[in-house]
């Protein structure tokens, strides 16, 4: 490690600490020639492997380019759409991979998109599970009808929870 002062490589580490829920290590240094303190974060380095076989470094922004061809048109921000890939991200990291199948990246996808926005979902599970027929758009949508009355069932309860009795 060299300093980012004197730029010499003798330097030593003093204290070690977990950071950002074990997923880094920060690390505290000193240098043994100028004798200045310094800092530094080391990180797990998430790489994806594709069909083909070939790695490249997992990028948050990739992830996102093809969720944002699905939401366009669609009420999602830009921020929403920074949510969605940090917690990709997220999960990704905490499934413990050292190497993320790529198909494993859109399985990650699929859930906080599907509560973000159904048809941008719609869309993006289309192309990702490569549907041939209206047959197959007709399945998921019918996936999406079986979990939602779930949804809707437990948010009206606590709807009910917060409002008033009527009065009578």
């Amino acid at each position: 490690m060299h300093c980012p002062y004197c730029r010499h490589t003798d330097t030593r580490v003093i204290d070690s600490r977990v950071a950002d829920d074990g997923g880094a290590i920060r690390r505290r240094r000193t240098c043994s020639s100028c004798s200045k303190r310094f800092s530094t974060v080391e990180q797990m380095q998430l790489v994806v492997v594709k069909r083909s076989g070939a790695t490249e470094p997992f990028t948050r922004e990739k992830a996102v380019a093809g969720v944002r061809k699905a939401c366009k048109g669609r009420p999602v921000s830009e921020d929403d759409l920074a949510k969605l890939g940090q917690e990709v991200e997220n999960s990704l990291r905490c499934e413990g991979w050292a190497e993320v199948p790529a198909h494993e990246v859109g399985l990650a996808i699929l859930k906080p998109l599907r509560e973000l926005d159904e048809v941008a979902y719609l869309r993006f599970a289309s192309v990702y599970r490569a549907f041939e027929s209206a047959d197959d758009f007709e399945a998921e949508i019918a996936m999406l009808r079986l979990s939602k009355p779930a949804a809707e069932s437990v948010g009206a309860a606590e709807q009910a929870e917060r409002e008033p009795a009527p009065a009578g």
